[in-house]
């Protein structure tokens, strides 16, 4: 499996300037979407509305099309099925990525659990988790929270 990631995120995707190089872009990218899909099932419930969500944010967020996105999500499923736990995706984002691309991932993490409407108490436990892994500031976690809870995003 390891080497079909490799040669997808090879063929298929830009590396992010603040990587090295775009294996490590790709390895992040792929982080990135395990947590989401974490996040996705964490209430027992993977709505449409949170697939639809997902999807376009993986491939807006990303420049990818359906089916590179599609691809890069199946792939992110299997390395979330194969991990012990989260710490391996969020530490290489918490080493990767900047606070601002964090931030970012934190907003699209909130879009998520909020776009079936209801934020479940395993969903709201898991986002502080995974916030807290990727060494975010709580206050910015509340702020961020709250835009969401008030539909302002």
């Amino acid at each position: 499996m390891l080497s079909a990631i490799k040669k997808f995120f090879s063929s298929s995707m830009s590396p992010s300037p603040d990587a090295q190089g775009p294996e490590a872009a790709s390895d992040i990218r792929l982080a990135a979407c395990a947590l989401l899909l974490e996040l996705a099932n964490a209430d027992d419930e993977f709505t449409d509305d949170e697939r639809q969500h997902l999807e376009s944010a993986v491939r807006r967020q990303f420049g990818l099309g359906a089916a590179e996105g599609e691809k890069l999500l199946e792939l992110a499923q299997q390395a979330r099925e194969e991990a012990d736990d989260l710490w391996q995706f969020t530490n290489l984002i918490a080493e990767n990525y900047s606070t601002g691309q964090k931030m970012v991932l934190a907003e699209i993490m909130w879009g998520l659990v909020y776009s079936d409407g209801d934020l479940a108490t395993k969903e709201d436990y898991l986002m502080r988790k995974i916030c807290n892994l990727l060494r975010l500031e709580p206050g910015y976690l509340a702020e961020a929270r709250q835009r969401f809870a008030d539909g302002s995003s």
